[in-house]
Order: structure tokens, then sequence, then C-alpha cells
């Protein structure tokens, strides 16, 4: 006896396939993608727009963090630093109340396992925390309220302290976590940790990832956890704060030390150490000039998707097998420093802080989680489909066949990667120092001389000059000063 008439199978299976497509739009197609056209380009007004925008329409959801850092760094580049200050008040409110929620959950690990890790809230990254206590101090100098900027740069600082042991105990909880699902009660639980355990113990797999990720090896870093550039920034306002005050000149000598440390030997922060030395011992801080120059952009994610074997031992009849990972990207194209000349004399920028290292680095330490996790969700979801198949199997060849297909399509909508990152901040901080020339004039242009641009240094002992750039073909989008003594 036929279950189905022609009819009606063609209106179950229209059914499936447009309700499968329909969360394949909704669900599958929603990767975070910033829209990066208007600030590659150096239209920098309407990119904090479009960045406002975004973060106005998701203000309460998984993507609240994210949007806000996208705004909070859109706005600071566009000149706005009292909307970016706004904007990145709102994602440290989150981010804090989430790193509340962290402490004292112990069930979030377990639930995440068993979700598409794009559904889960962005809770931000030790760098970006870092970065947003950064930003925020530097917008509070421009602003000219000091004291507002002192409070940012201690924020920043204990981030960077507690980074290193954040991540290790996050890492630390994923694991756990992984491990208690075989004893889990949750349904199909136990049974995606053994069937991901033998996915990643595969050869072909274990091949195929490492061949995928290879390029991982290029993003090297020292001390992912330590941002240089944070540090001497923060360096330079302690040294510059104080009237002979041995407390603030103790923590620009530290934040100097920090930053030495990191990125190895330098004649400029010699020169600064020097120059604590001396205010220490009450002479008094000779006309400065420094030049921090932001190029480029930080890395982008992306996905890939890998067929898992044939590690569902028993289970046949699956459509559908396959995980979908997040990859990284580099993006090239920038202006790879800058000339500062002065007084017939020229100094180069130098790298203080590649926030590709850093981005990368922090990647690679979560991969081995990301790939566990993805393939337990992934072995649940393809178990579920066998299940929903094999119920199937007493209605007729065509009614099996929409189920078929419906779960395909449903398996390919879930079957998505997090994308996020942070995508405005810069690829490189560089920077360089010069006294400041008496007629208080300085040209800065690109290493070969090209892009002039003169630039008279405004009033002050100590003065910070201050370069953006995204691409080589946009040139010096932004030339910005603050005084600091």
């Amino acid at each position: 006896m036929k279950l189905f008439n022609e009819a009606k199978l063609k209106k179950y299976i229209q059914f499936f396939l447009l309700a499968g497509s329909a969360g394949l739009l909704a669900t599958g197609c929603q990767t975070y993608k910033a829209p990066m056209a208007n600030w590659r380009q150096g239209n920098l007004t309407e990119a904090a727009r479009e960045f406002t925008a975004k973060a106005e329409n998701n203000q309460t959801n998984k993507n609240t963090v994210i949007w806000r850092l996208e705004q909070g760094a859109a706005l600071r580049a566009a000149g706005q630093y009292r909307e970016s200050i706004a904007a990145f008040d709102a994602a440290e409110e989150r981010i804090d109340k989430y790193d509340e929620q962290a402490k004292t959950s112990i069930s979030s690990e377990t639930g995440a396992l068993l979700s598409n890790q794009a559904q889960l809230p962005y809770k931000g990254r030790d760098y970006d925390k870092v970065m947003l206590n950064a930003y925020k101090a530097l917008n509070y100098l421009q602003l000219g309220e000091p004291d507002n900027a002192r409070k940012e740069f201690f924020r920043a600082a204990g981030r960077q302290k507690d980074a290193e042991e954040n991540n290790k105990r996050r890492i630390e909880k994923s694991e756990q976590a992984i491990e208690d699902l075989k004893d889990s009660k949750e349904k199909g639980a136990a049974g995606g940790k053994e069937m991901a355990d033998k996915a990643n113990a595969d050869p072909q797999f274990q091949q195929k990832v490492a061949t995928e990720y290879g390029y991982l090896d290029g993003f090297p870093a020292k001390a992912v956890y330590v941002n240089p550039f944070v540090y001497y920034v923060s360096g330079l306002y302690f040294l510059t704060a104080t009237n002979g005050d041995q407390s603030d000149l103790s923590l620009a000598r530290d934040a100097f030390r920090f930053t030495l440390g990191s990125i190895g030997e330098n004649k400029f922060i010699k020169q600064d150490l020097e120059m604590v030395d001396q205010a220490a011992n009450g002479t008094p801080i000779p006309p400065t000039t420094y030049v921090i120059f932001e190029t480029g952009c930080a890395p982008e994610r992306g996905q890939l998707r890998i067929p898992i074997p044939l590690f569902l031992a028993g289970v046949k009849d699956v459509p559908y097998v396959g995980a979908t990972f997040p990859t990284l990207k580099k993006q090239n194209g920038q202006l790879p420093s800058l000339n500062i000349t002065a007084s017939g004399t020229t100094e180069t920028t130098v790298l203080l802080a590649s926030m590709d290292n850093a981005v990368g680095q922090d990647f690679k330490n979560e991969l081995p989680t990301i790939i566990t996790k993805t393939l337990i969700s992934a072995a649940i979801k393809a178990a579920a489909s066998y299940g929903v198949n094999k119920s199937m199997e007493k209605q007729d060849i065509w009614a099996q066949l929409a189920v078929k297909i419906a779960m395909t399509i449903a398996q390919l909508a879930v079957d998505i990667a997090d994308t996020r990152t942070w995508n405005t901040l810069p690829k490189e901080f560089q920077f360089c120092r010069i006294p400041t020339p008496t007629d208080r004039k300085i040209e800065i242009s690109g290493p070969n001389g090209e892009l002039k641009t003169a630039v008279t240094i405004e009033e002050g002992t100590v003065n910070l000059v201050y370069v953006k750039s995204i691409t080589a073909t946009n040139y010096l989008l932004s030339v910005t000063q603050l005084k600091l003594k």
C-alpha cells in the first residue's frame, strides 16, 4: 500500500526543500562578515557609520561584543573619540558579564560542545580585551582627560597580566568538558565523544588537518599574551604624567623593560629607559616627538569544510558527514613603514607589535579544542540524521528521499565555522622617536620617499604623532597629534 499519492509526495518534498533551504539561508549563511570595503578604501566616516548600524542592530545577541569592538575602532579612526569610548564601554560591560559567568558556571562548557560554535556568544579574546582598554586610554588622552586614561592603562595592564592564566584555564576547562562527555547523560554526547576520538585518531584526517593548517607556522609570536604596543604607550603615559613622581617613573621603567623584553634590541626603547633614569634624577625631559604608525589589517577568519572519515561504525546511510572549521588568513598590501625627517635627519619606523602574530598564536592555541568540539557536534548531528533516516525505513522510497534531502540540507545549514574576529585591528604597530626640531616641522613619507606629508608639531615638551594607514593605496588616512607633556 502506498503511503503517499504523487500529489502529496510533491508537496512533501517541496516542504522539506523549502524548510531546509530557509534554514540554510537563515543559519548557514550567517557566518560573521564585517563590512570592510569602505574601511579598506579609507572611507573612515562611512565605515564608522556602517559599523555603528551593525552594532545598533546587534545590541543584545551573540554578536554584540564583536560589533561593538568594530564600531569602537572605526569611530576612533574617524576621530569620533567620545563615541568610540561609548562603543568600547558597551563591549566591555558585556565582556565583564561573560567573565563573571565563566567563573561561576560549570555547565556552559559542556553545553557549548553540543552546539554549533558559531551560535555561541562572542565573549572577547584576551587580545581584544587588552586592545579595548588601550584604545580607550588613547581616546581619553586625545580628549585631554589623562586621569581617565590612567584608569584604562591600569585595566589594560591587569588584562595583560591575567591573559596567560585565563587562556590556560579556558583550554583546561574545554578539555575537561570534552573528557566528561564520555559519562554524560546528554543525548548522544558520549557517542559523539567516542566518534570524535576516532576521527582525531584517523591518519587521513590528521594528515588533512596538518596540510590545511600548515600555514599557521607563519604566525610566530614570542609572547602572545604580551602586547608590546600597549606596554609602550602606557610607558610613555607614565613617563610624562609625572612631575618627578617616582612611582609613575617606576611604572614607566617597567613598561619599557617589558616592551624591550618582548621585541628585542631596540635603540628607541633604550633611549626611553635612559630618559626615565634622568627624570628620576631630576633632569628635565628634553623635547621629544614620538610617532606611532598603525598599518594594514589584522587577519581574517574564513572556513574550511573537511569530510569526516568513515568512523561511524555501524551507522550507515548518512547522506552527509562533514565538519567545517575556522581558518585564518593574513591581510597583506599594507604600507610597510614610514620615514620621519626632521632637521635633515631621517628615522624609519620599526615594528613594535604584530597583531598578525598575536591573533595567529591565539588561534593556534585554541585550534585543537576547536577541532574536537566541532567533531563532537558533527558526530552527534550525523547520528541524529541516521536516526531520522532509520525511522523512515517503513515509508516508501519517495518519502525516504524527501527526508534524506531535508536532513542533508539541515546538516549543511548548521555546518558553519565561527569566523568572528576583530577585523578593524591593524596588522602592525610601528614606532620611532626623534628630538623635536627647533622649528617643530617634520616630514612624514613612505619608505621610498613617496606620500610626503608635512606636519608642524604642536606646543608641548613631549608630543605623540599618530598615523594610520590601512592599505598602501590609500596612503596616510589620518595624522593626529596629542600632547603628552
